[in-house]
């Protein structure tokens, strides 16, 4: 009886002890749920588990095909209702990110508007909110909006809610991405949300990057530093 007690005792030690940890790893967030504050604290561990057990880490690249079907053709509605001209980005690489708000990767919001602020000069990066694995992003647009900027302060363009999966309803933008009789090679959907396309600076599909690879990785810097 005395040993239970003693290990109820460390168990609530042991929660009080997260439950601290949680705030202050998220003593600058707005407006979070609890259940955003526990993913955002348990980030890091859960990006070390998913490497170590090859859980989302698929990392593909282009051998040199060209695409079919021009990037530069393609149009999408940005989450403020302004309609985006990839065409207006010629010269620069393009990362496409499928994002969402209560996700265990969410934490890389951070990590691309970093990317997005050392780069910025010569990457644009897009996110595309979807509520398509888990209903992970339920929130309106103006919600996500809000959400992004109060504690990740994302400065770069976020696309309206949509469907990046195969479907009837699928962003016309994914539906390049995904389909190698539109860019040439590549028809691997995202795997989960934080999935990332990368696009050079011709409108080629060069890379593809689950979403345990993280947007500050070495593969994912050198991808948007090859010339």
């Amino acid at each position: 009886m005395k040993k239970l007690k003693r290990l109820g005792i460390v168990i609530l030690i042991l929660i009080a002890m997260f439950a601290v940890y949680v705030e202050i790893v998220n003593r600058n967030s707005n407006n979070m749920t609890y259940r955003q504050k526990v993913l955002k604290a348990v980030y890091p561990a859960w990006m070390w588990f998913s490497k170590l057990t090859g859980k989302n880490t698929d990392k593909l690249e282009n051998a040199g095909v060209m695409s079919p079907v021009s990037f530069y053709s393609l149009k999408t509605t940005l989450n403020n209702g302004d309609v985006f001209d990839f065409g207006t980005v010629k010269g620069k690489k393009v990362l496409l990110v499928n994002t969402a708000s209560d996700c265990g990767y969410t934490n890389q919001y951070a990590d691309l508007q970093k990317l997005y602020e050392k780069y910025k000069d010569k990457l644009l990066i897009m996110g595309f909110p979807a509520n398509d694995f888990k209903e992970q992003e339920r929130g309106s647009n103006e919600e996500i909006a809000e959400f992004c900027k109060k504690n990740y302060g994302i400065s770069f363009p976020l696309a309206q809610k949509s469907v990046v999966v195969k479907s009837a309803d699928q962003n016309p933008v994914f539906q390049w991405l995904t389909d190698a009789a539109k860019n040439g090679w590549n028809h691997k959907y995202p795997s989960w949300n934080f999935s990332k396309y990368l696009v050079d600076e011709n409108g080629i599909l060069i890379n593809y990057f689950d979403p345990s690879v993280s947007p500050l990785s070495d593969e994912v810097v050198n991808a948007i530093n090859k010339q």
